[in-house]
Order: structure tokens, then sequence, then C-alpha cells
């Protein structure tokens, strides 16, 4: 019964796109609104993928799930936990008294990540194959569901972070990893130039490191291992114990930092860039490869900072509504984007302009 509801679902969704399609129609891609406010409006007919729900397939001998787009982040971490396993990039649900829990779809079109991505990978590091309805209204499947297939790896891979704009995602399958046998929280009280250096340290230590950020004068550290290994780590660290659920409030951004109408930069560098010279207050995570900014700079004075240290922009929430939020693509680049968007949506109609003004 499950599967005829799964056909009926995709059939409904694929005669949609297929209409849009035909009379040149745009389509706003919407999931469970959590990440509504990320990238730039789109105009145009709903096409609802939030009830597309379901995991499809779990075979934890495999470290294998199957789920639709639909799908809770929170129903499919519930299940991996029962079997001692997690997924690995540690997805922001971005929840709320007025906004359900994110989904896989929305997950993996914005790429988001969490805490431990530095130390695992990000979200696209963790799709082995999915399946979406294209421009057209056609049907395309890439990848596989076990991890030694690789046909269309990719290209699976180039619905995360594409924000919709390839294809409507119908179902993703994820390798999943276990969890660890034990995992602790630290923090020290030093100075910025002082924790980019100590995190830049640890990681090549190669110490059983699962998070690391700098926030308000304090460097904060996860460790994920066996008890023996953590204690080890530790007094090489050292530190005061602290709560794991400081992770969590950093990566659904509900820690004080975030409480803020000021503009929210999300700069991406190297995590041995040294600290930018920019007004405004600046949370280091990833190990200082991501720099979350709070600040009313100018978006040219930040961009320009930002590429002088090889890194990018993107302005994440607040946009007071005549900023880019995604940095400017160089022209080989746009040419590029430009050329996918052809092949996958002949007719700009799959969130039209969601990234780009261009796209």
């Amino acid at each position: 019964m499950a599967q005829i509801q799964d056909q009926d679902a995709t059939q409904t969704l694929q005669q949609q796109v297929h209409e849009a399609y035909a009379s040149k129609s745009a389509l706003r891609i919407c999931g469970n609104g959590s990440k509504a406010f990320y990238g730039r409006a789109v105009q145009g007919d709903t096409l609802e993928m939030s009830q597309h729900q379901g995991i499809i397939s779990y075979e934890p001998t495999e470290l294998v799930i199957t789920a639709r787009a639909g799908c809770q982040l929170q129903e499919i971490e519930d299940l991996l936990a029962e079997h001692g396993q997690m997924l690995g990039f540690e997805p922001p649900h971005f929840a709320d008294n007025a906004t359900p829990g994110g989904s896989l779809g929305g997950t993996i079109a914005t790429n988001f990540s969490g805490p431990r991505r530095p130390y695992t990978g990000a979200a696209r590091d963790y799709v082995l194959g999915s399946r979406i309805i294209n421009g057209k209204g056609e049907l395309q499947k890439f990848g596989g569901e076990v991890m030694k297939n690789v046909a269309g790896y990719d290209v699976s891979r180039l619905m995360c972070g594409a924000l919709g704009t390839l294809g409507a995602i119908l179902d993703v399958s994820l390798k999943v990893i276990p969890l660890p046998e034990a995992e602790h929280s630290f923090s020290l009280e030093c100075g910025t130039q002082q924790a980019l250096d100590n995190m830049q340290q640890w990681m090549q230590q190669s110490l059983p490191l699962s998070a690391s950020a700098y926030v308000d004068g304090r460097l904060h550290v996860r460790l994920a291992s066996n008890e023996a290994a953590i204690k080890q780590a530790r007094q090489q660290i050292g530190g005061d114990s602290v709560d794991n659920d400081f992770w969590r409030q950093l990566k659904e951004q509900q820690l004080d930092f975030f409480n803020t109408e000021l503009p929210l930069w999300r700069l991406s560098l190297a995590s041995s860039a040294p600290p930018l010279n920019l007004q405004g207050d600046t949370l280091y995570d990833w190990g200082g490869a991501l720099r979350w900014l709070r600040s009313d700079t100018s978006a040219d004075k930040i961009r320009h900072a930002v590429e002088a240290q090889g890194g990018h922009a993107i302005l994440f929430k607040n946009n007071p509504g005549r900023i880019e939020p995604f940095h400017e693509l160089n022209p080989g680049v746009l040419a590029l984007h430009r050329q996918l968007k052809q092949a996958f949506d002949p007719a700009n109609i799959l969130n039209p302009q969601r990234m780009y003004a261009e796209i």
C-alpha cells in the first residue's frame, strides 16, 4: 500500500511539473519551509514536497538508508539511533514552534552540515544516489543504494546545494555511520588567534575531534571515541567539562550569538586564515573554516576581505533586501551553472533565480 501511495504522489508531482513545462510556468519547490529564508525569493506556483514522506528502506548492516524528500530528519535520526547509527554530517533542523523539523530534501538541496562536518564530511559526501523530477517532468535516477555503486555518483551530488534549481528531489540514499562509543565536550578561555592556532594544531595531531568552535572568548571542543582515547586527548587539550548540548544549540543557531537583527554572514575560508579586519562579531566553527559574522558592514567590503583570503561569503539571514545572498560567480563558473541549468531545466521553471538573478 505504501508503494502505491508513493507512486500516486510521484505521479501527481510529475504531472504538475510536466504541465508547468508545457506552459513555461515557474514552480516554487517547497518542503517544510524551515530553510525558506535561504537564498533569493522565488515567484511561482508551489510544488509541495512535504507530503512525499516516509523511509523507503534501511539496512543497518549495510550502513545505508533511503528516504523520501519530505521525510523529517528527526524520524530518520530516531531510527538510526535505535541501531547505534547516525547521519555523519550532523545536519541542522532549523525547527521552531511555527515551523516543522527540517526535511531530508531540504537538507540535501541546501547541503547544510553541522559542527561535525570538518571531521566526518559534508552532506554531499554521504549521498549515494537520488531520484528527481527534472524540469521537463521526467523521472531521473542517479547513483545507487550501496557504497560500492558509483554509477552516476557525481550527478547525485549535483543536487547538493543546488536549492532545487536542477530538479525536485523525490528520494535520497545516504551512507550512515556508527554512533561514537562516547562523546565529551570541553571549554577553555583564550584569545581569537590562540583559538585558531589550537584548532589547527589539534587537527594536525589526529586527536579524536568531532567539533570545535570559538565564541565569546571561549574555545569549545568535542571529542568522540572510546573513553580511554578521550581521556588521553583531554589531558592534551585541557579545559573544563561542558554540556554536549552546546553543539545542538550551535547547529540550530539557538545560541545568543544568533539572536540578532543584523545581517548574518556565512564566511567560508581556510581554517588557517587569520581573523578578518571587519566590524562586527564573529563565531568560528568547523575549526575556523566556517565563520559566522553579524555585521552591517557593506557587502562589498565583506566579500573583498573574504576574497583576499581565498574564500567566499554568503548573506545567510536577515537580508535587508538589497544584497545578493550568494557570492558573485566568475564568468567561467557562471557558464557551467547555465549549462547545467539548461540540461536539467531547459525552460527554467524550477526555482528560477533562487541562487542567482542570471539563472
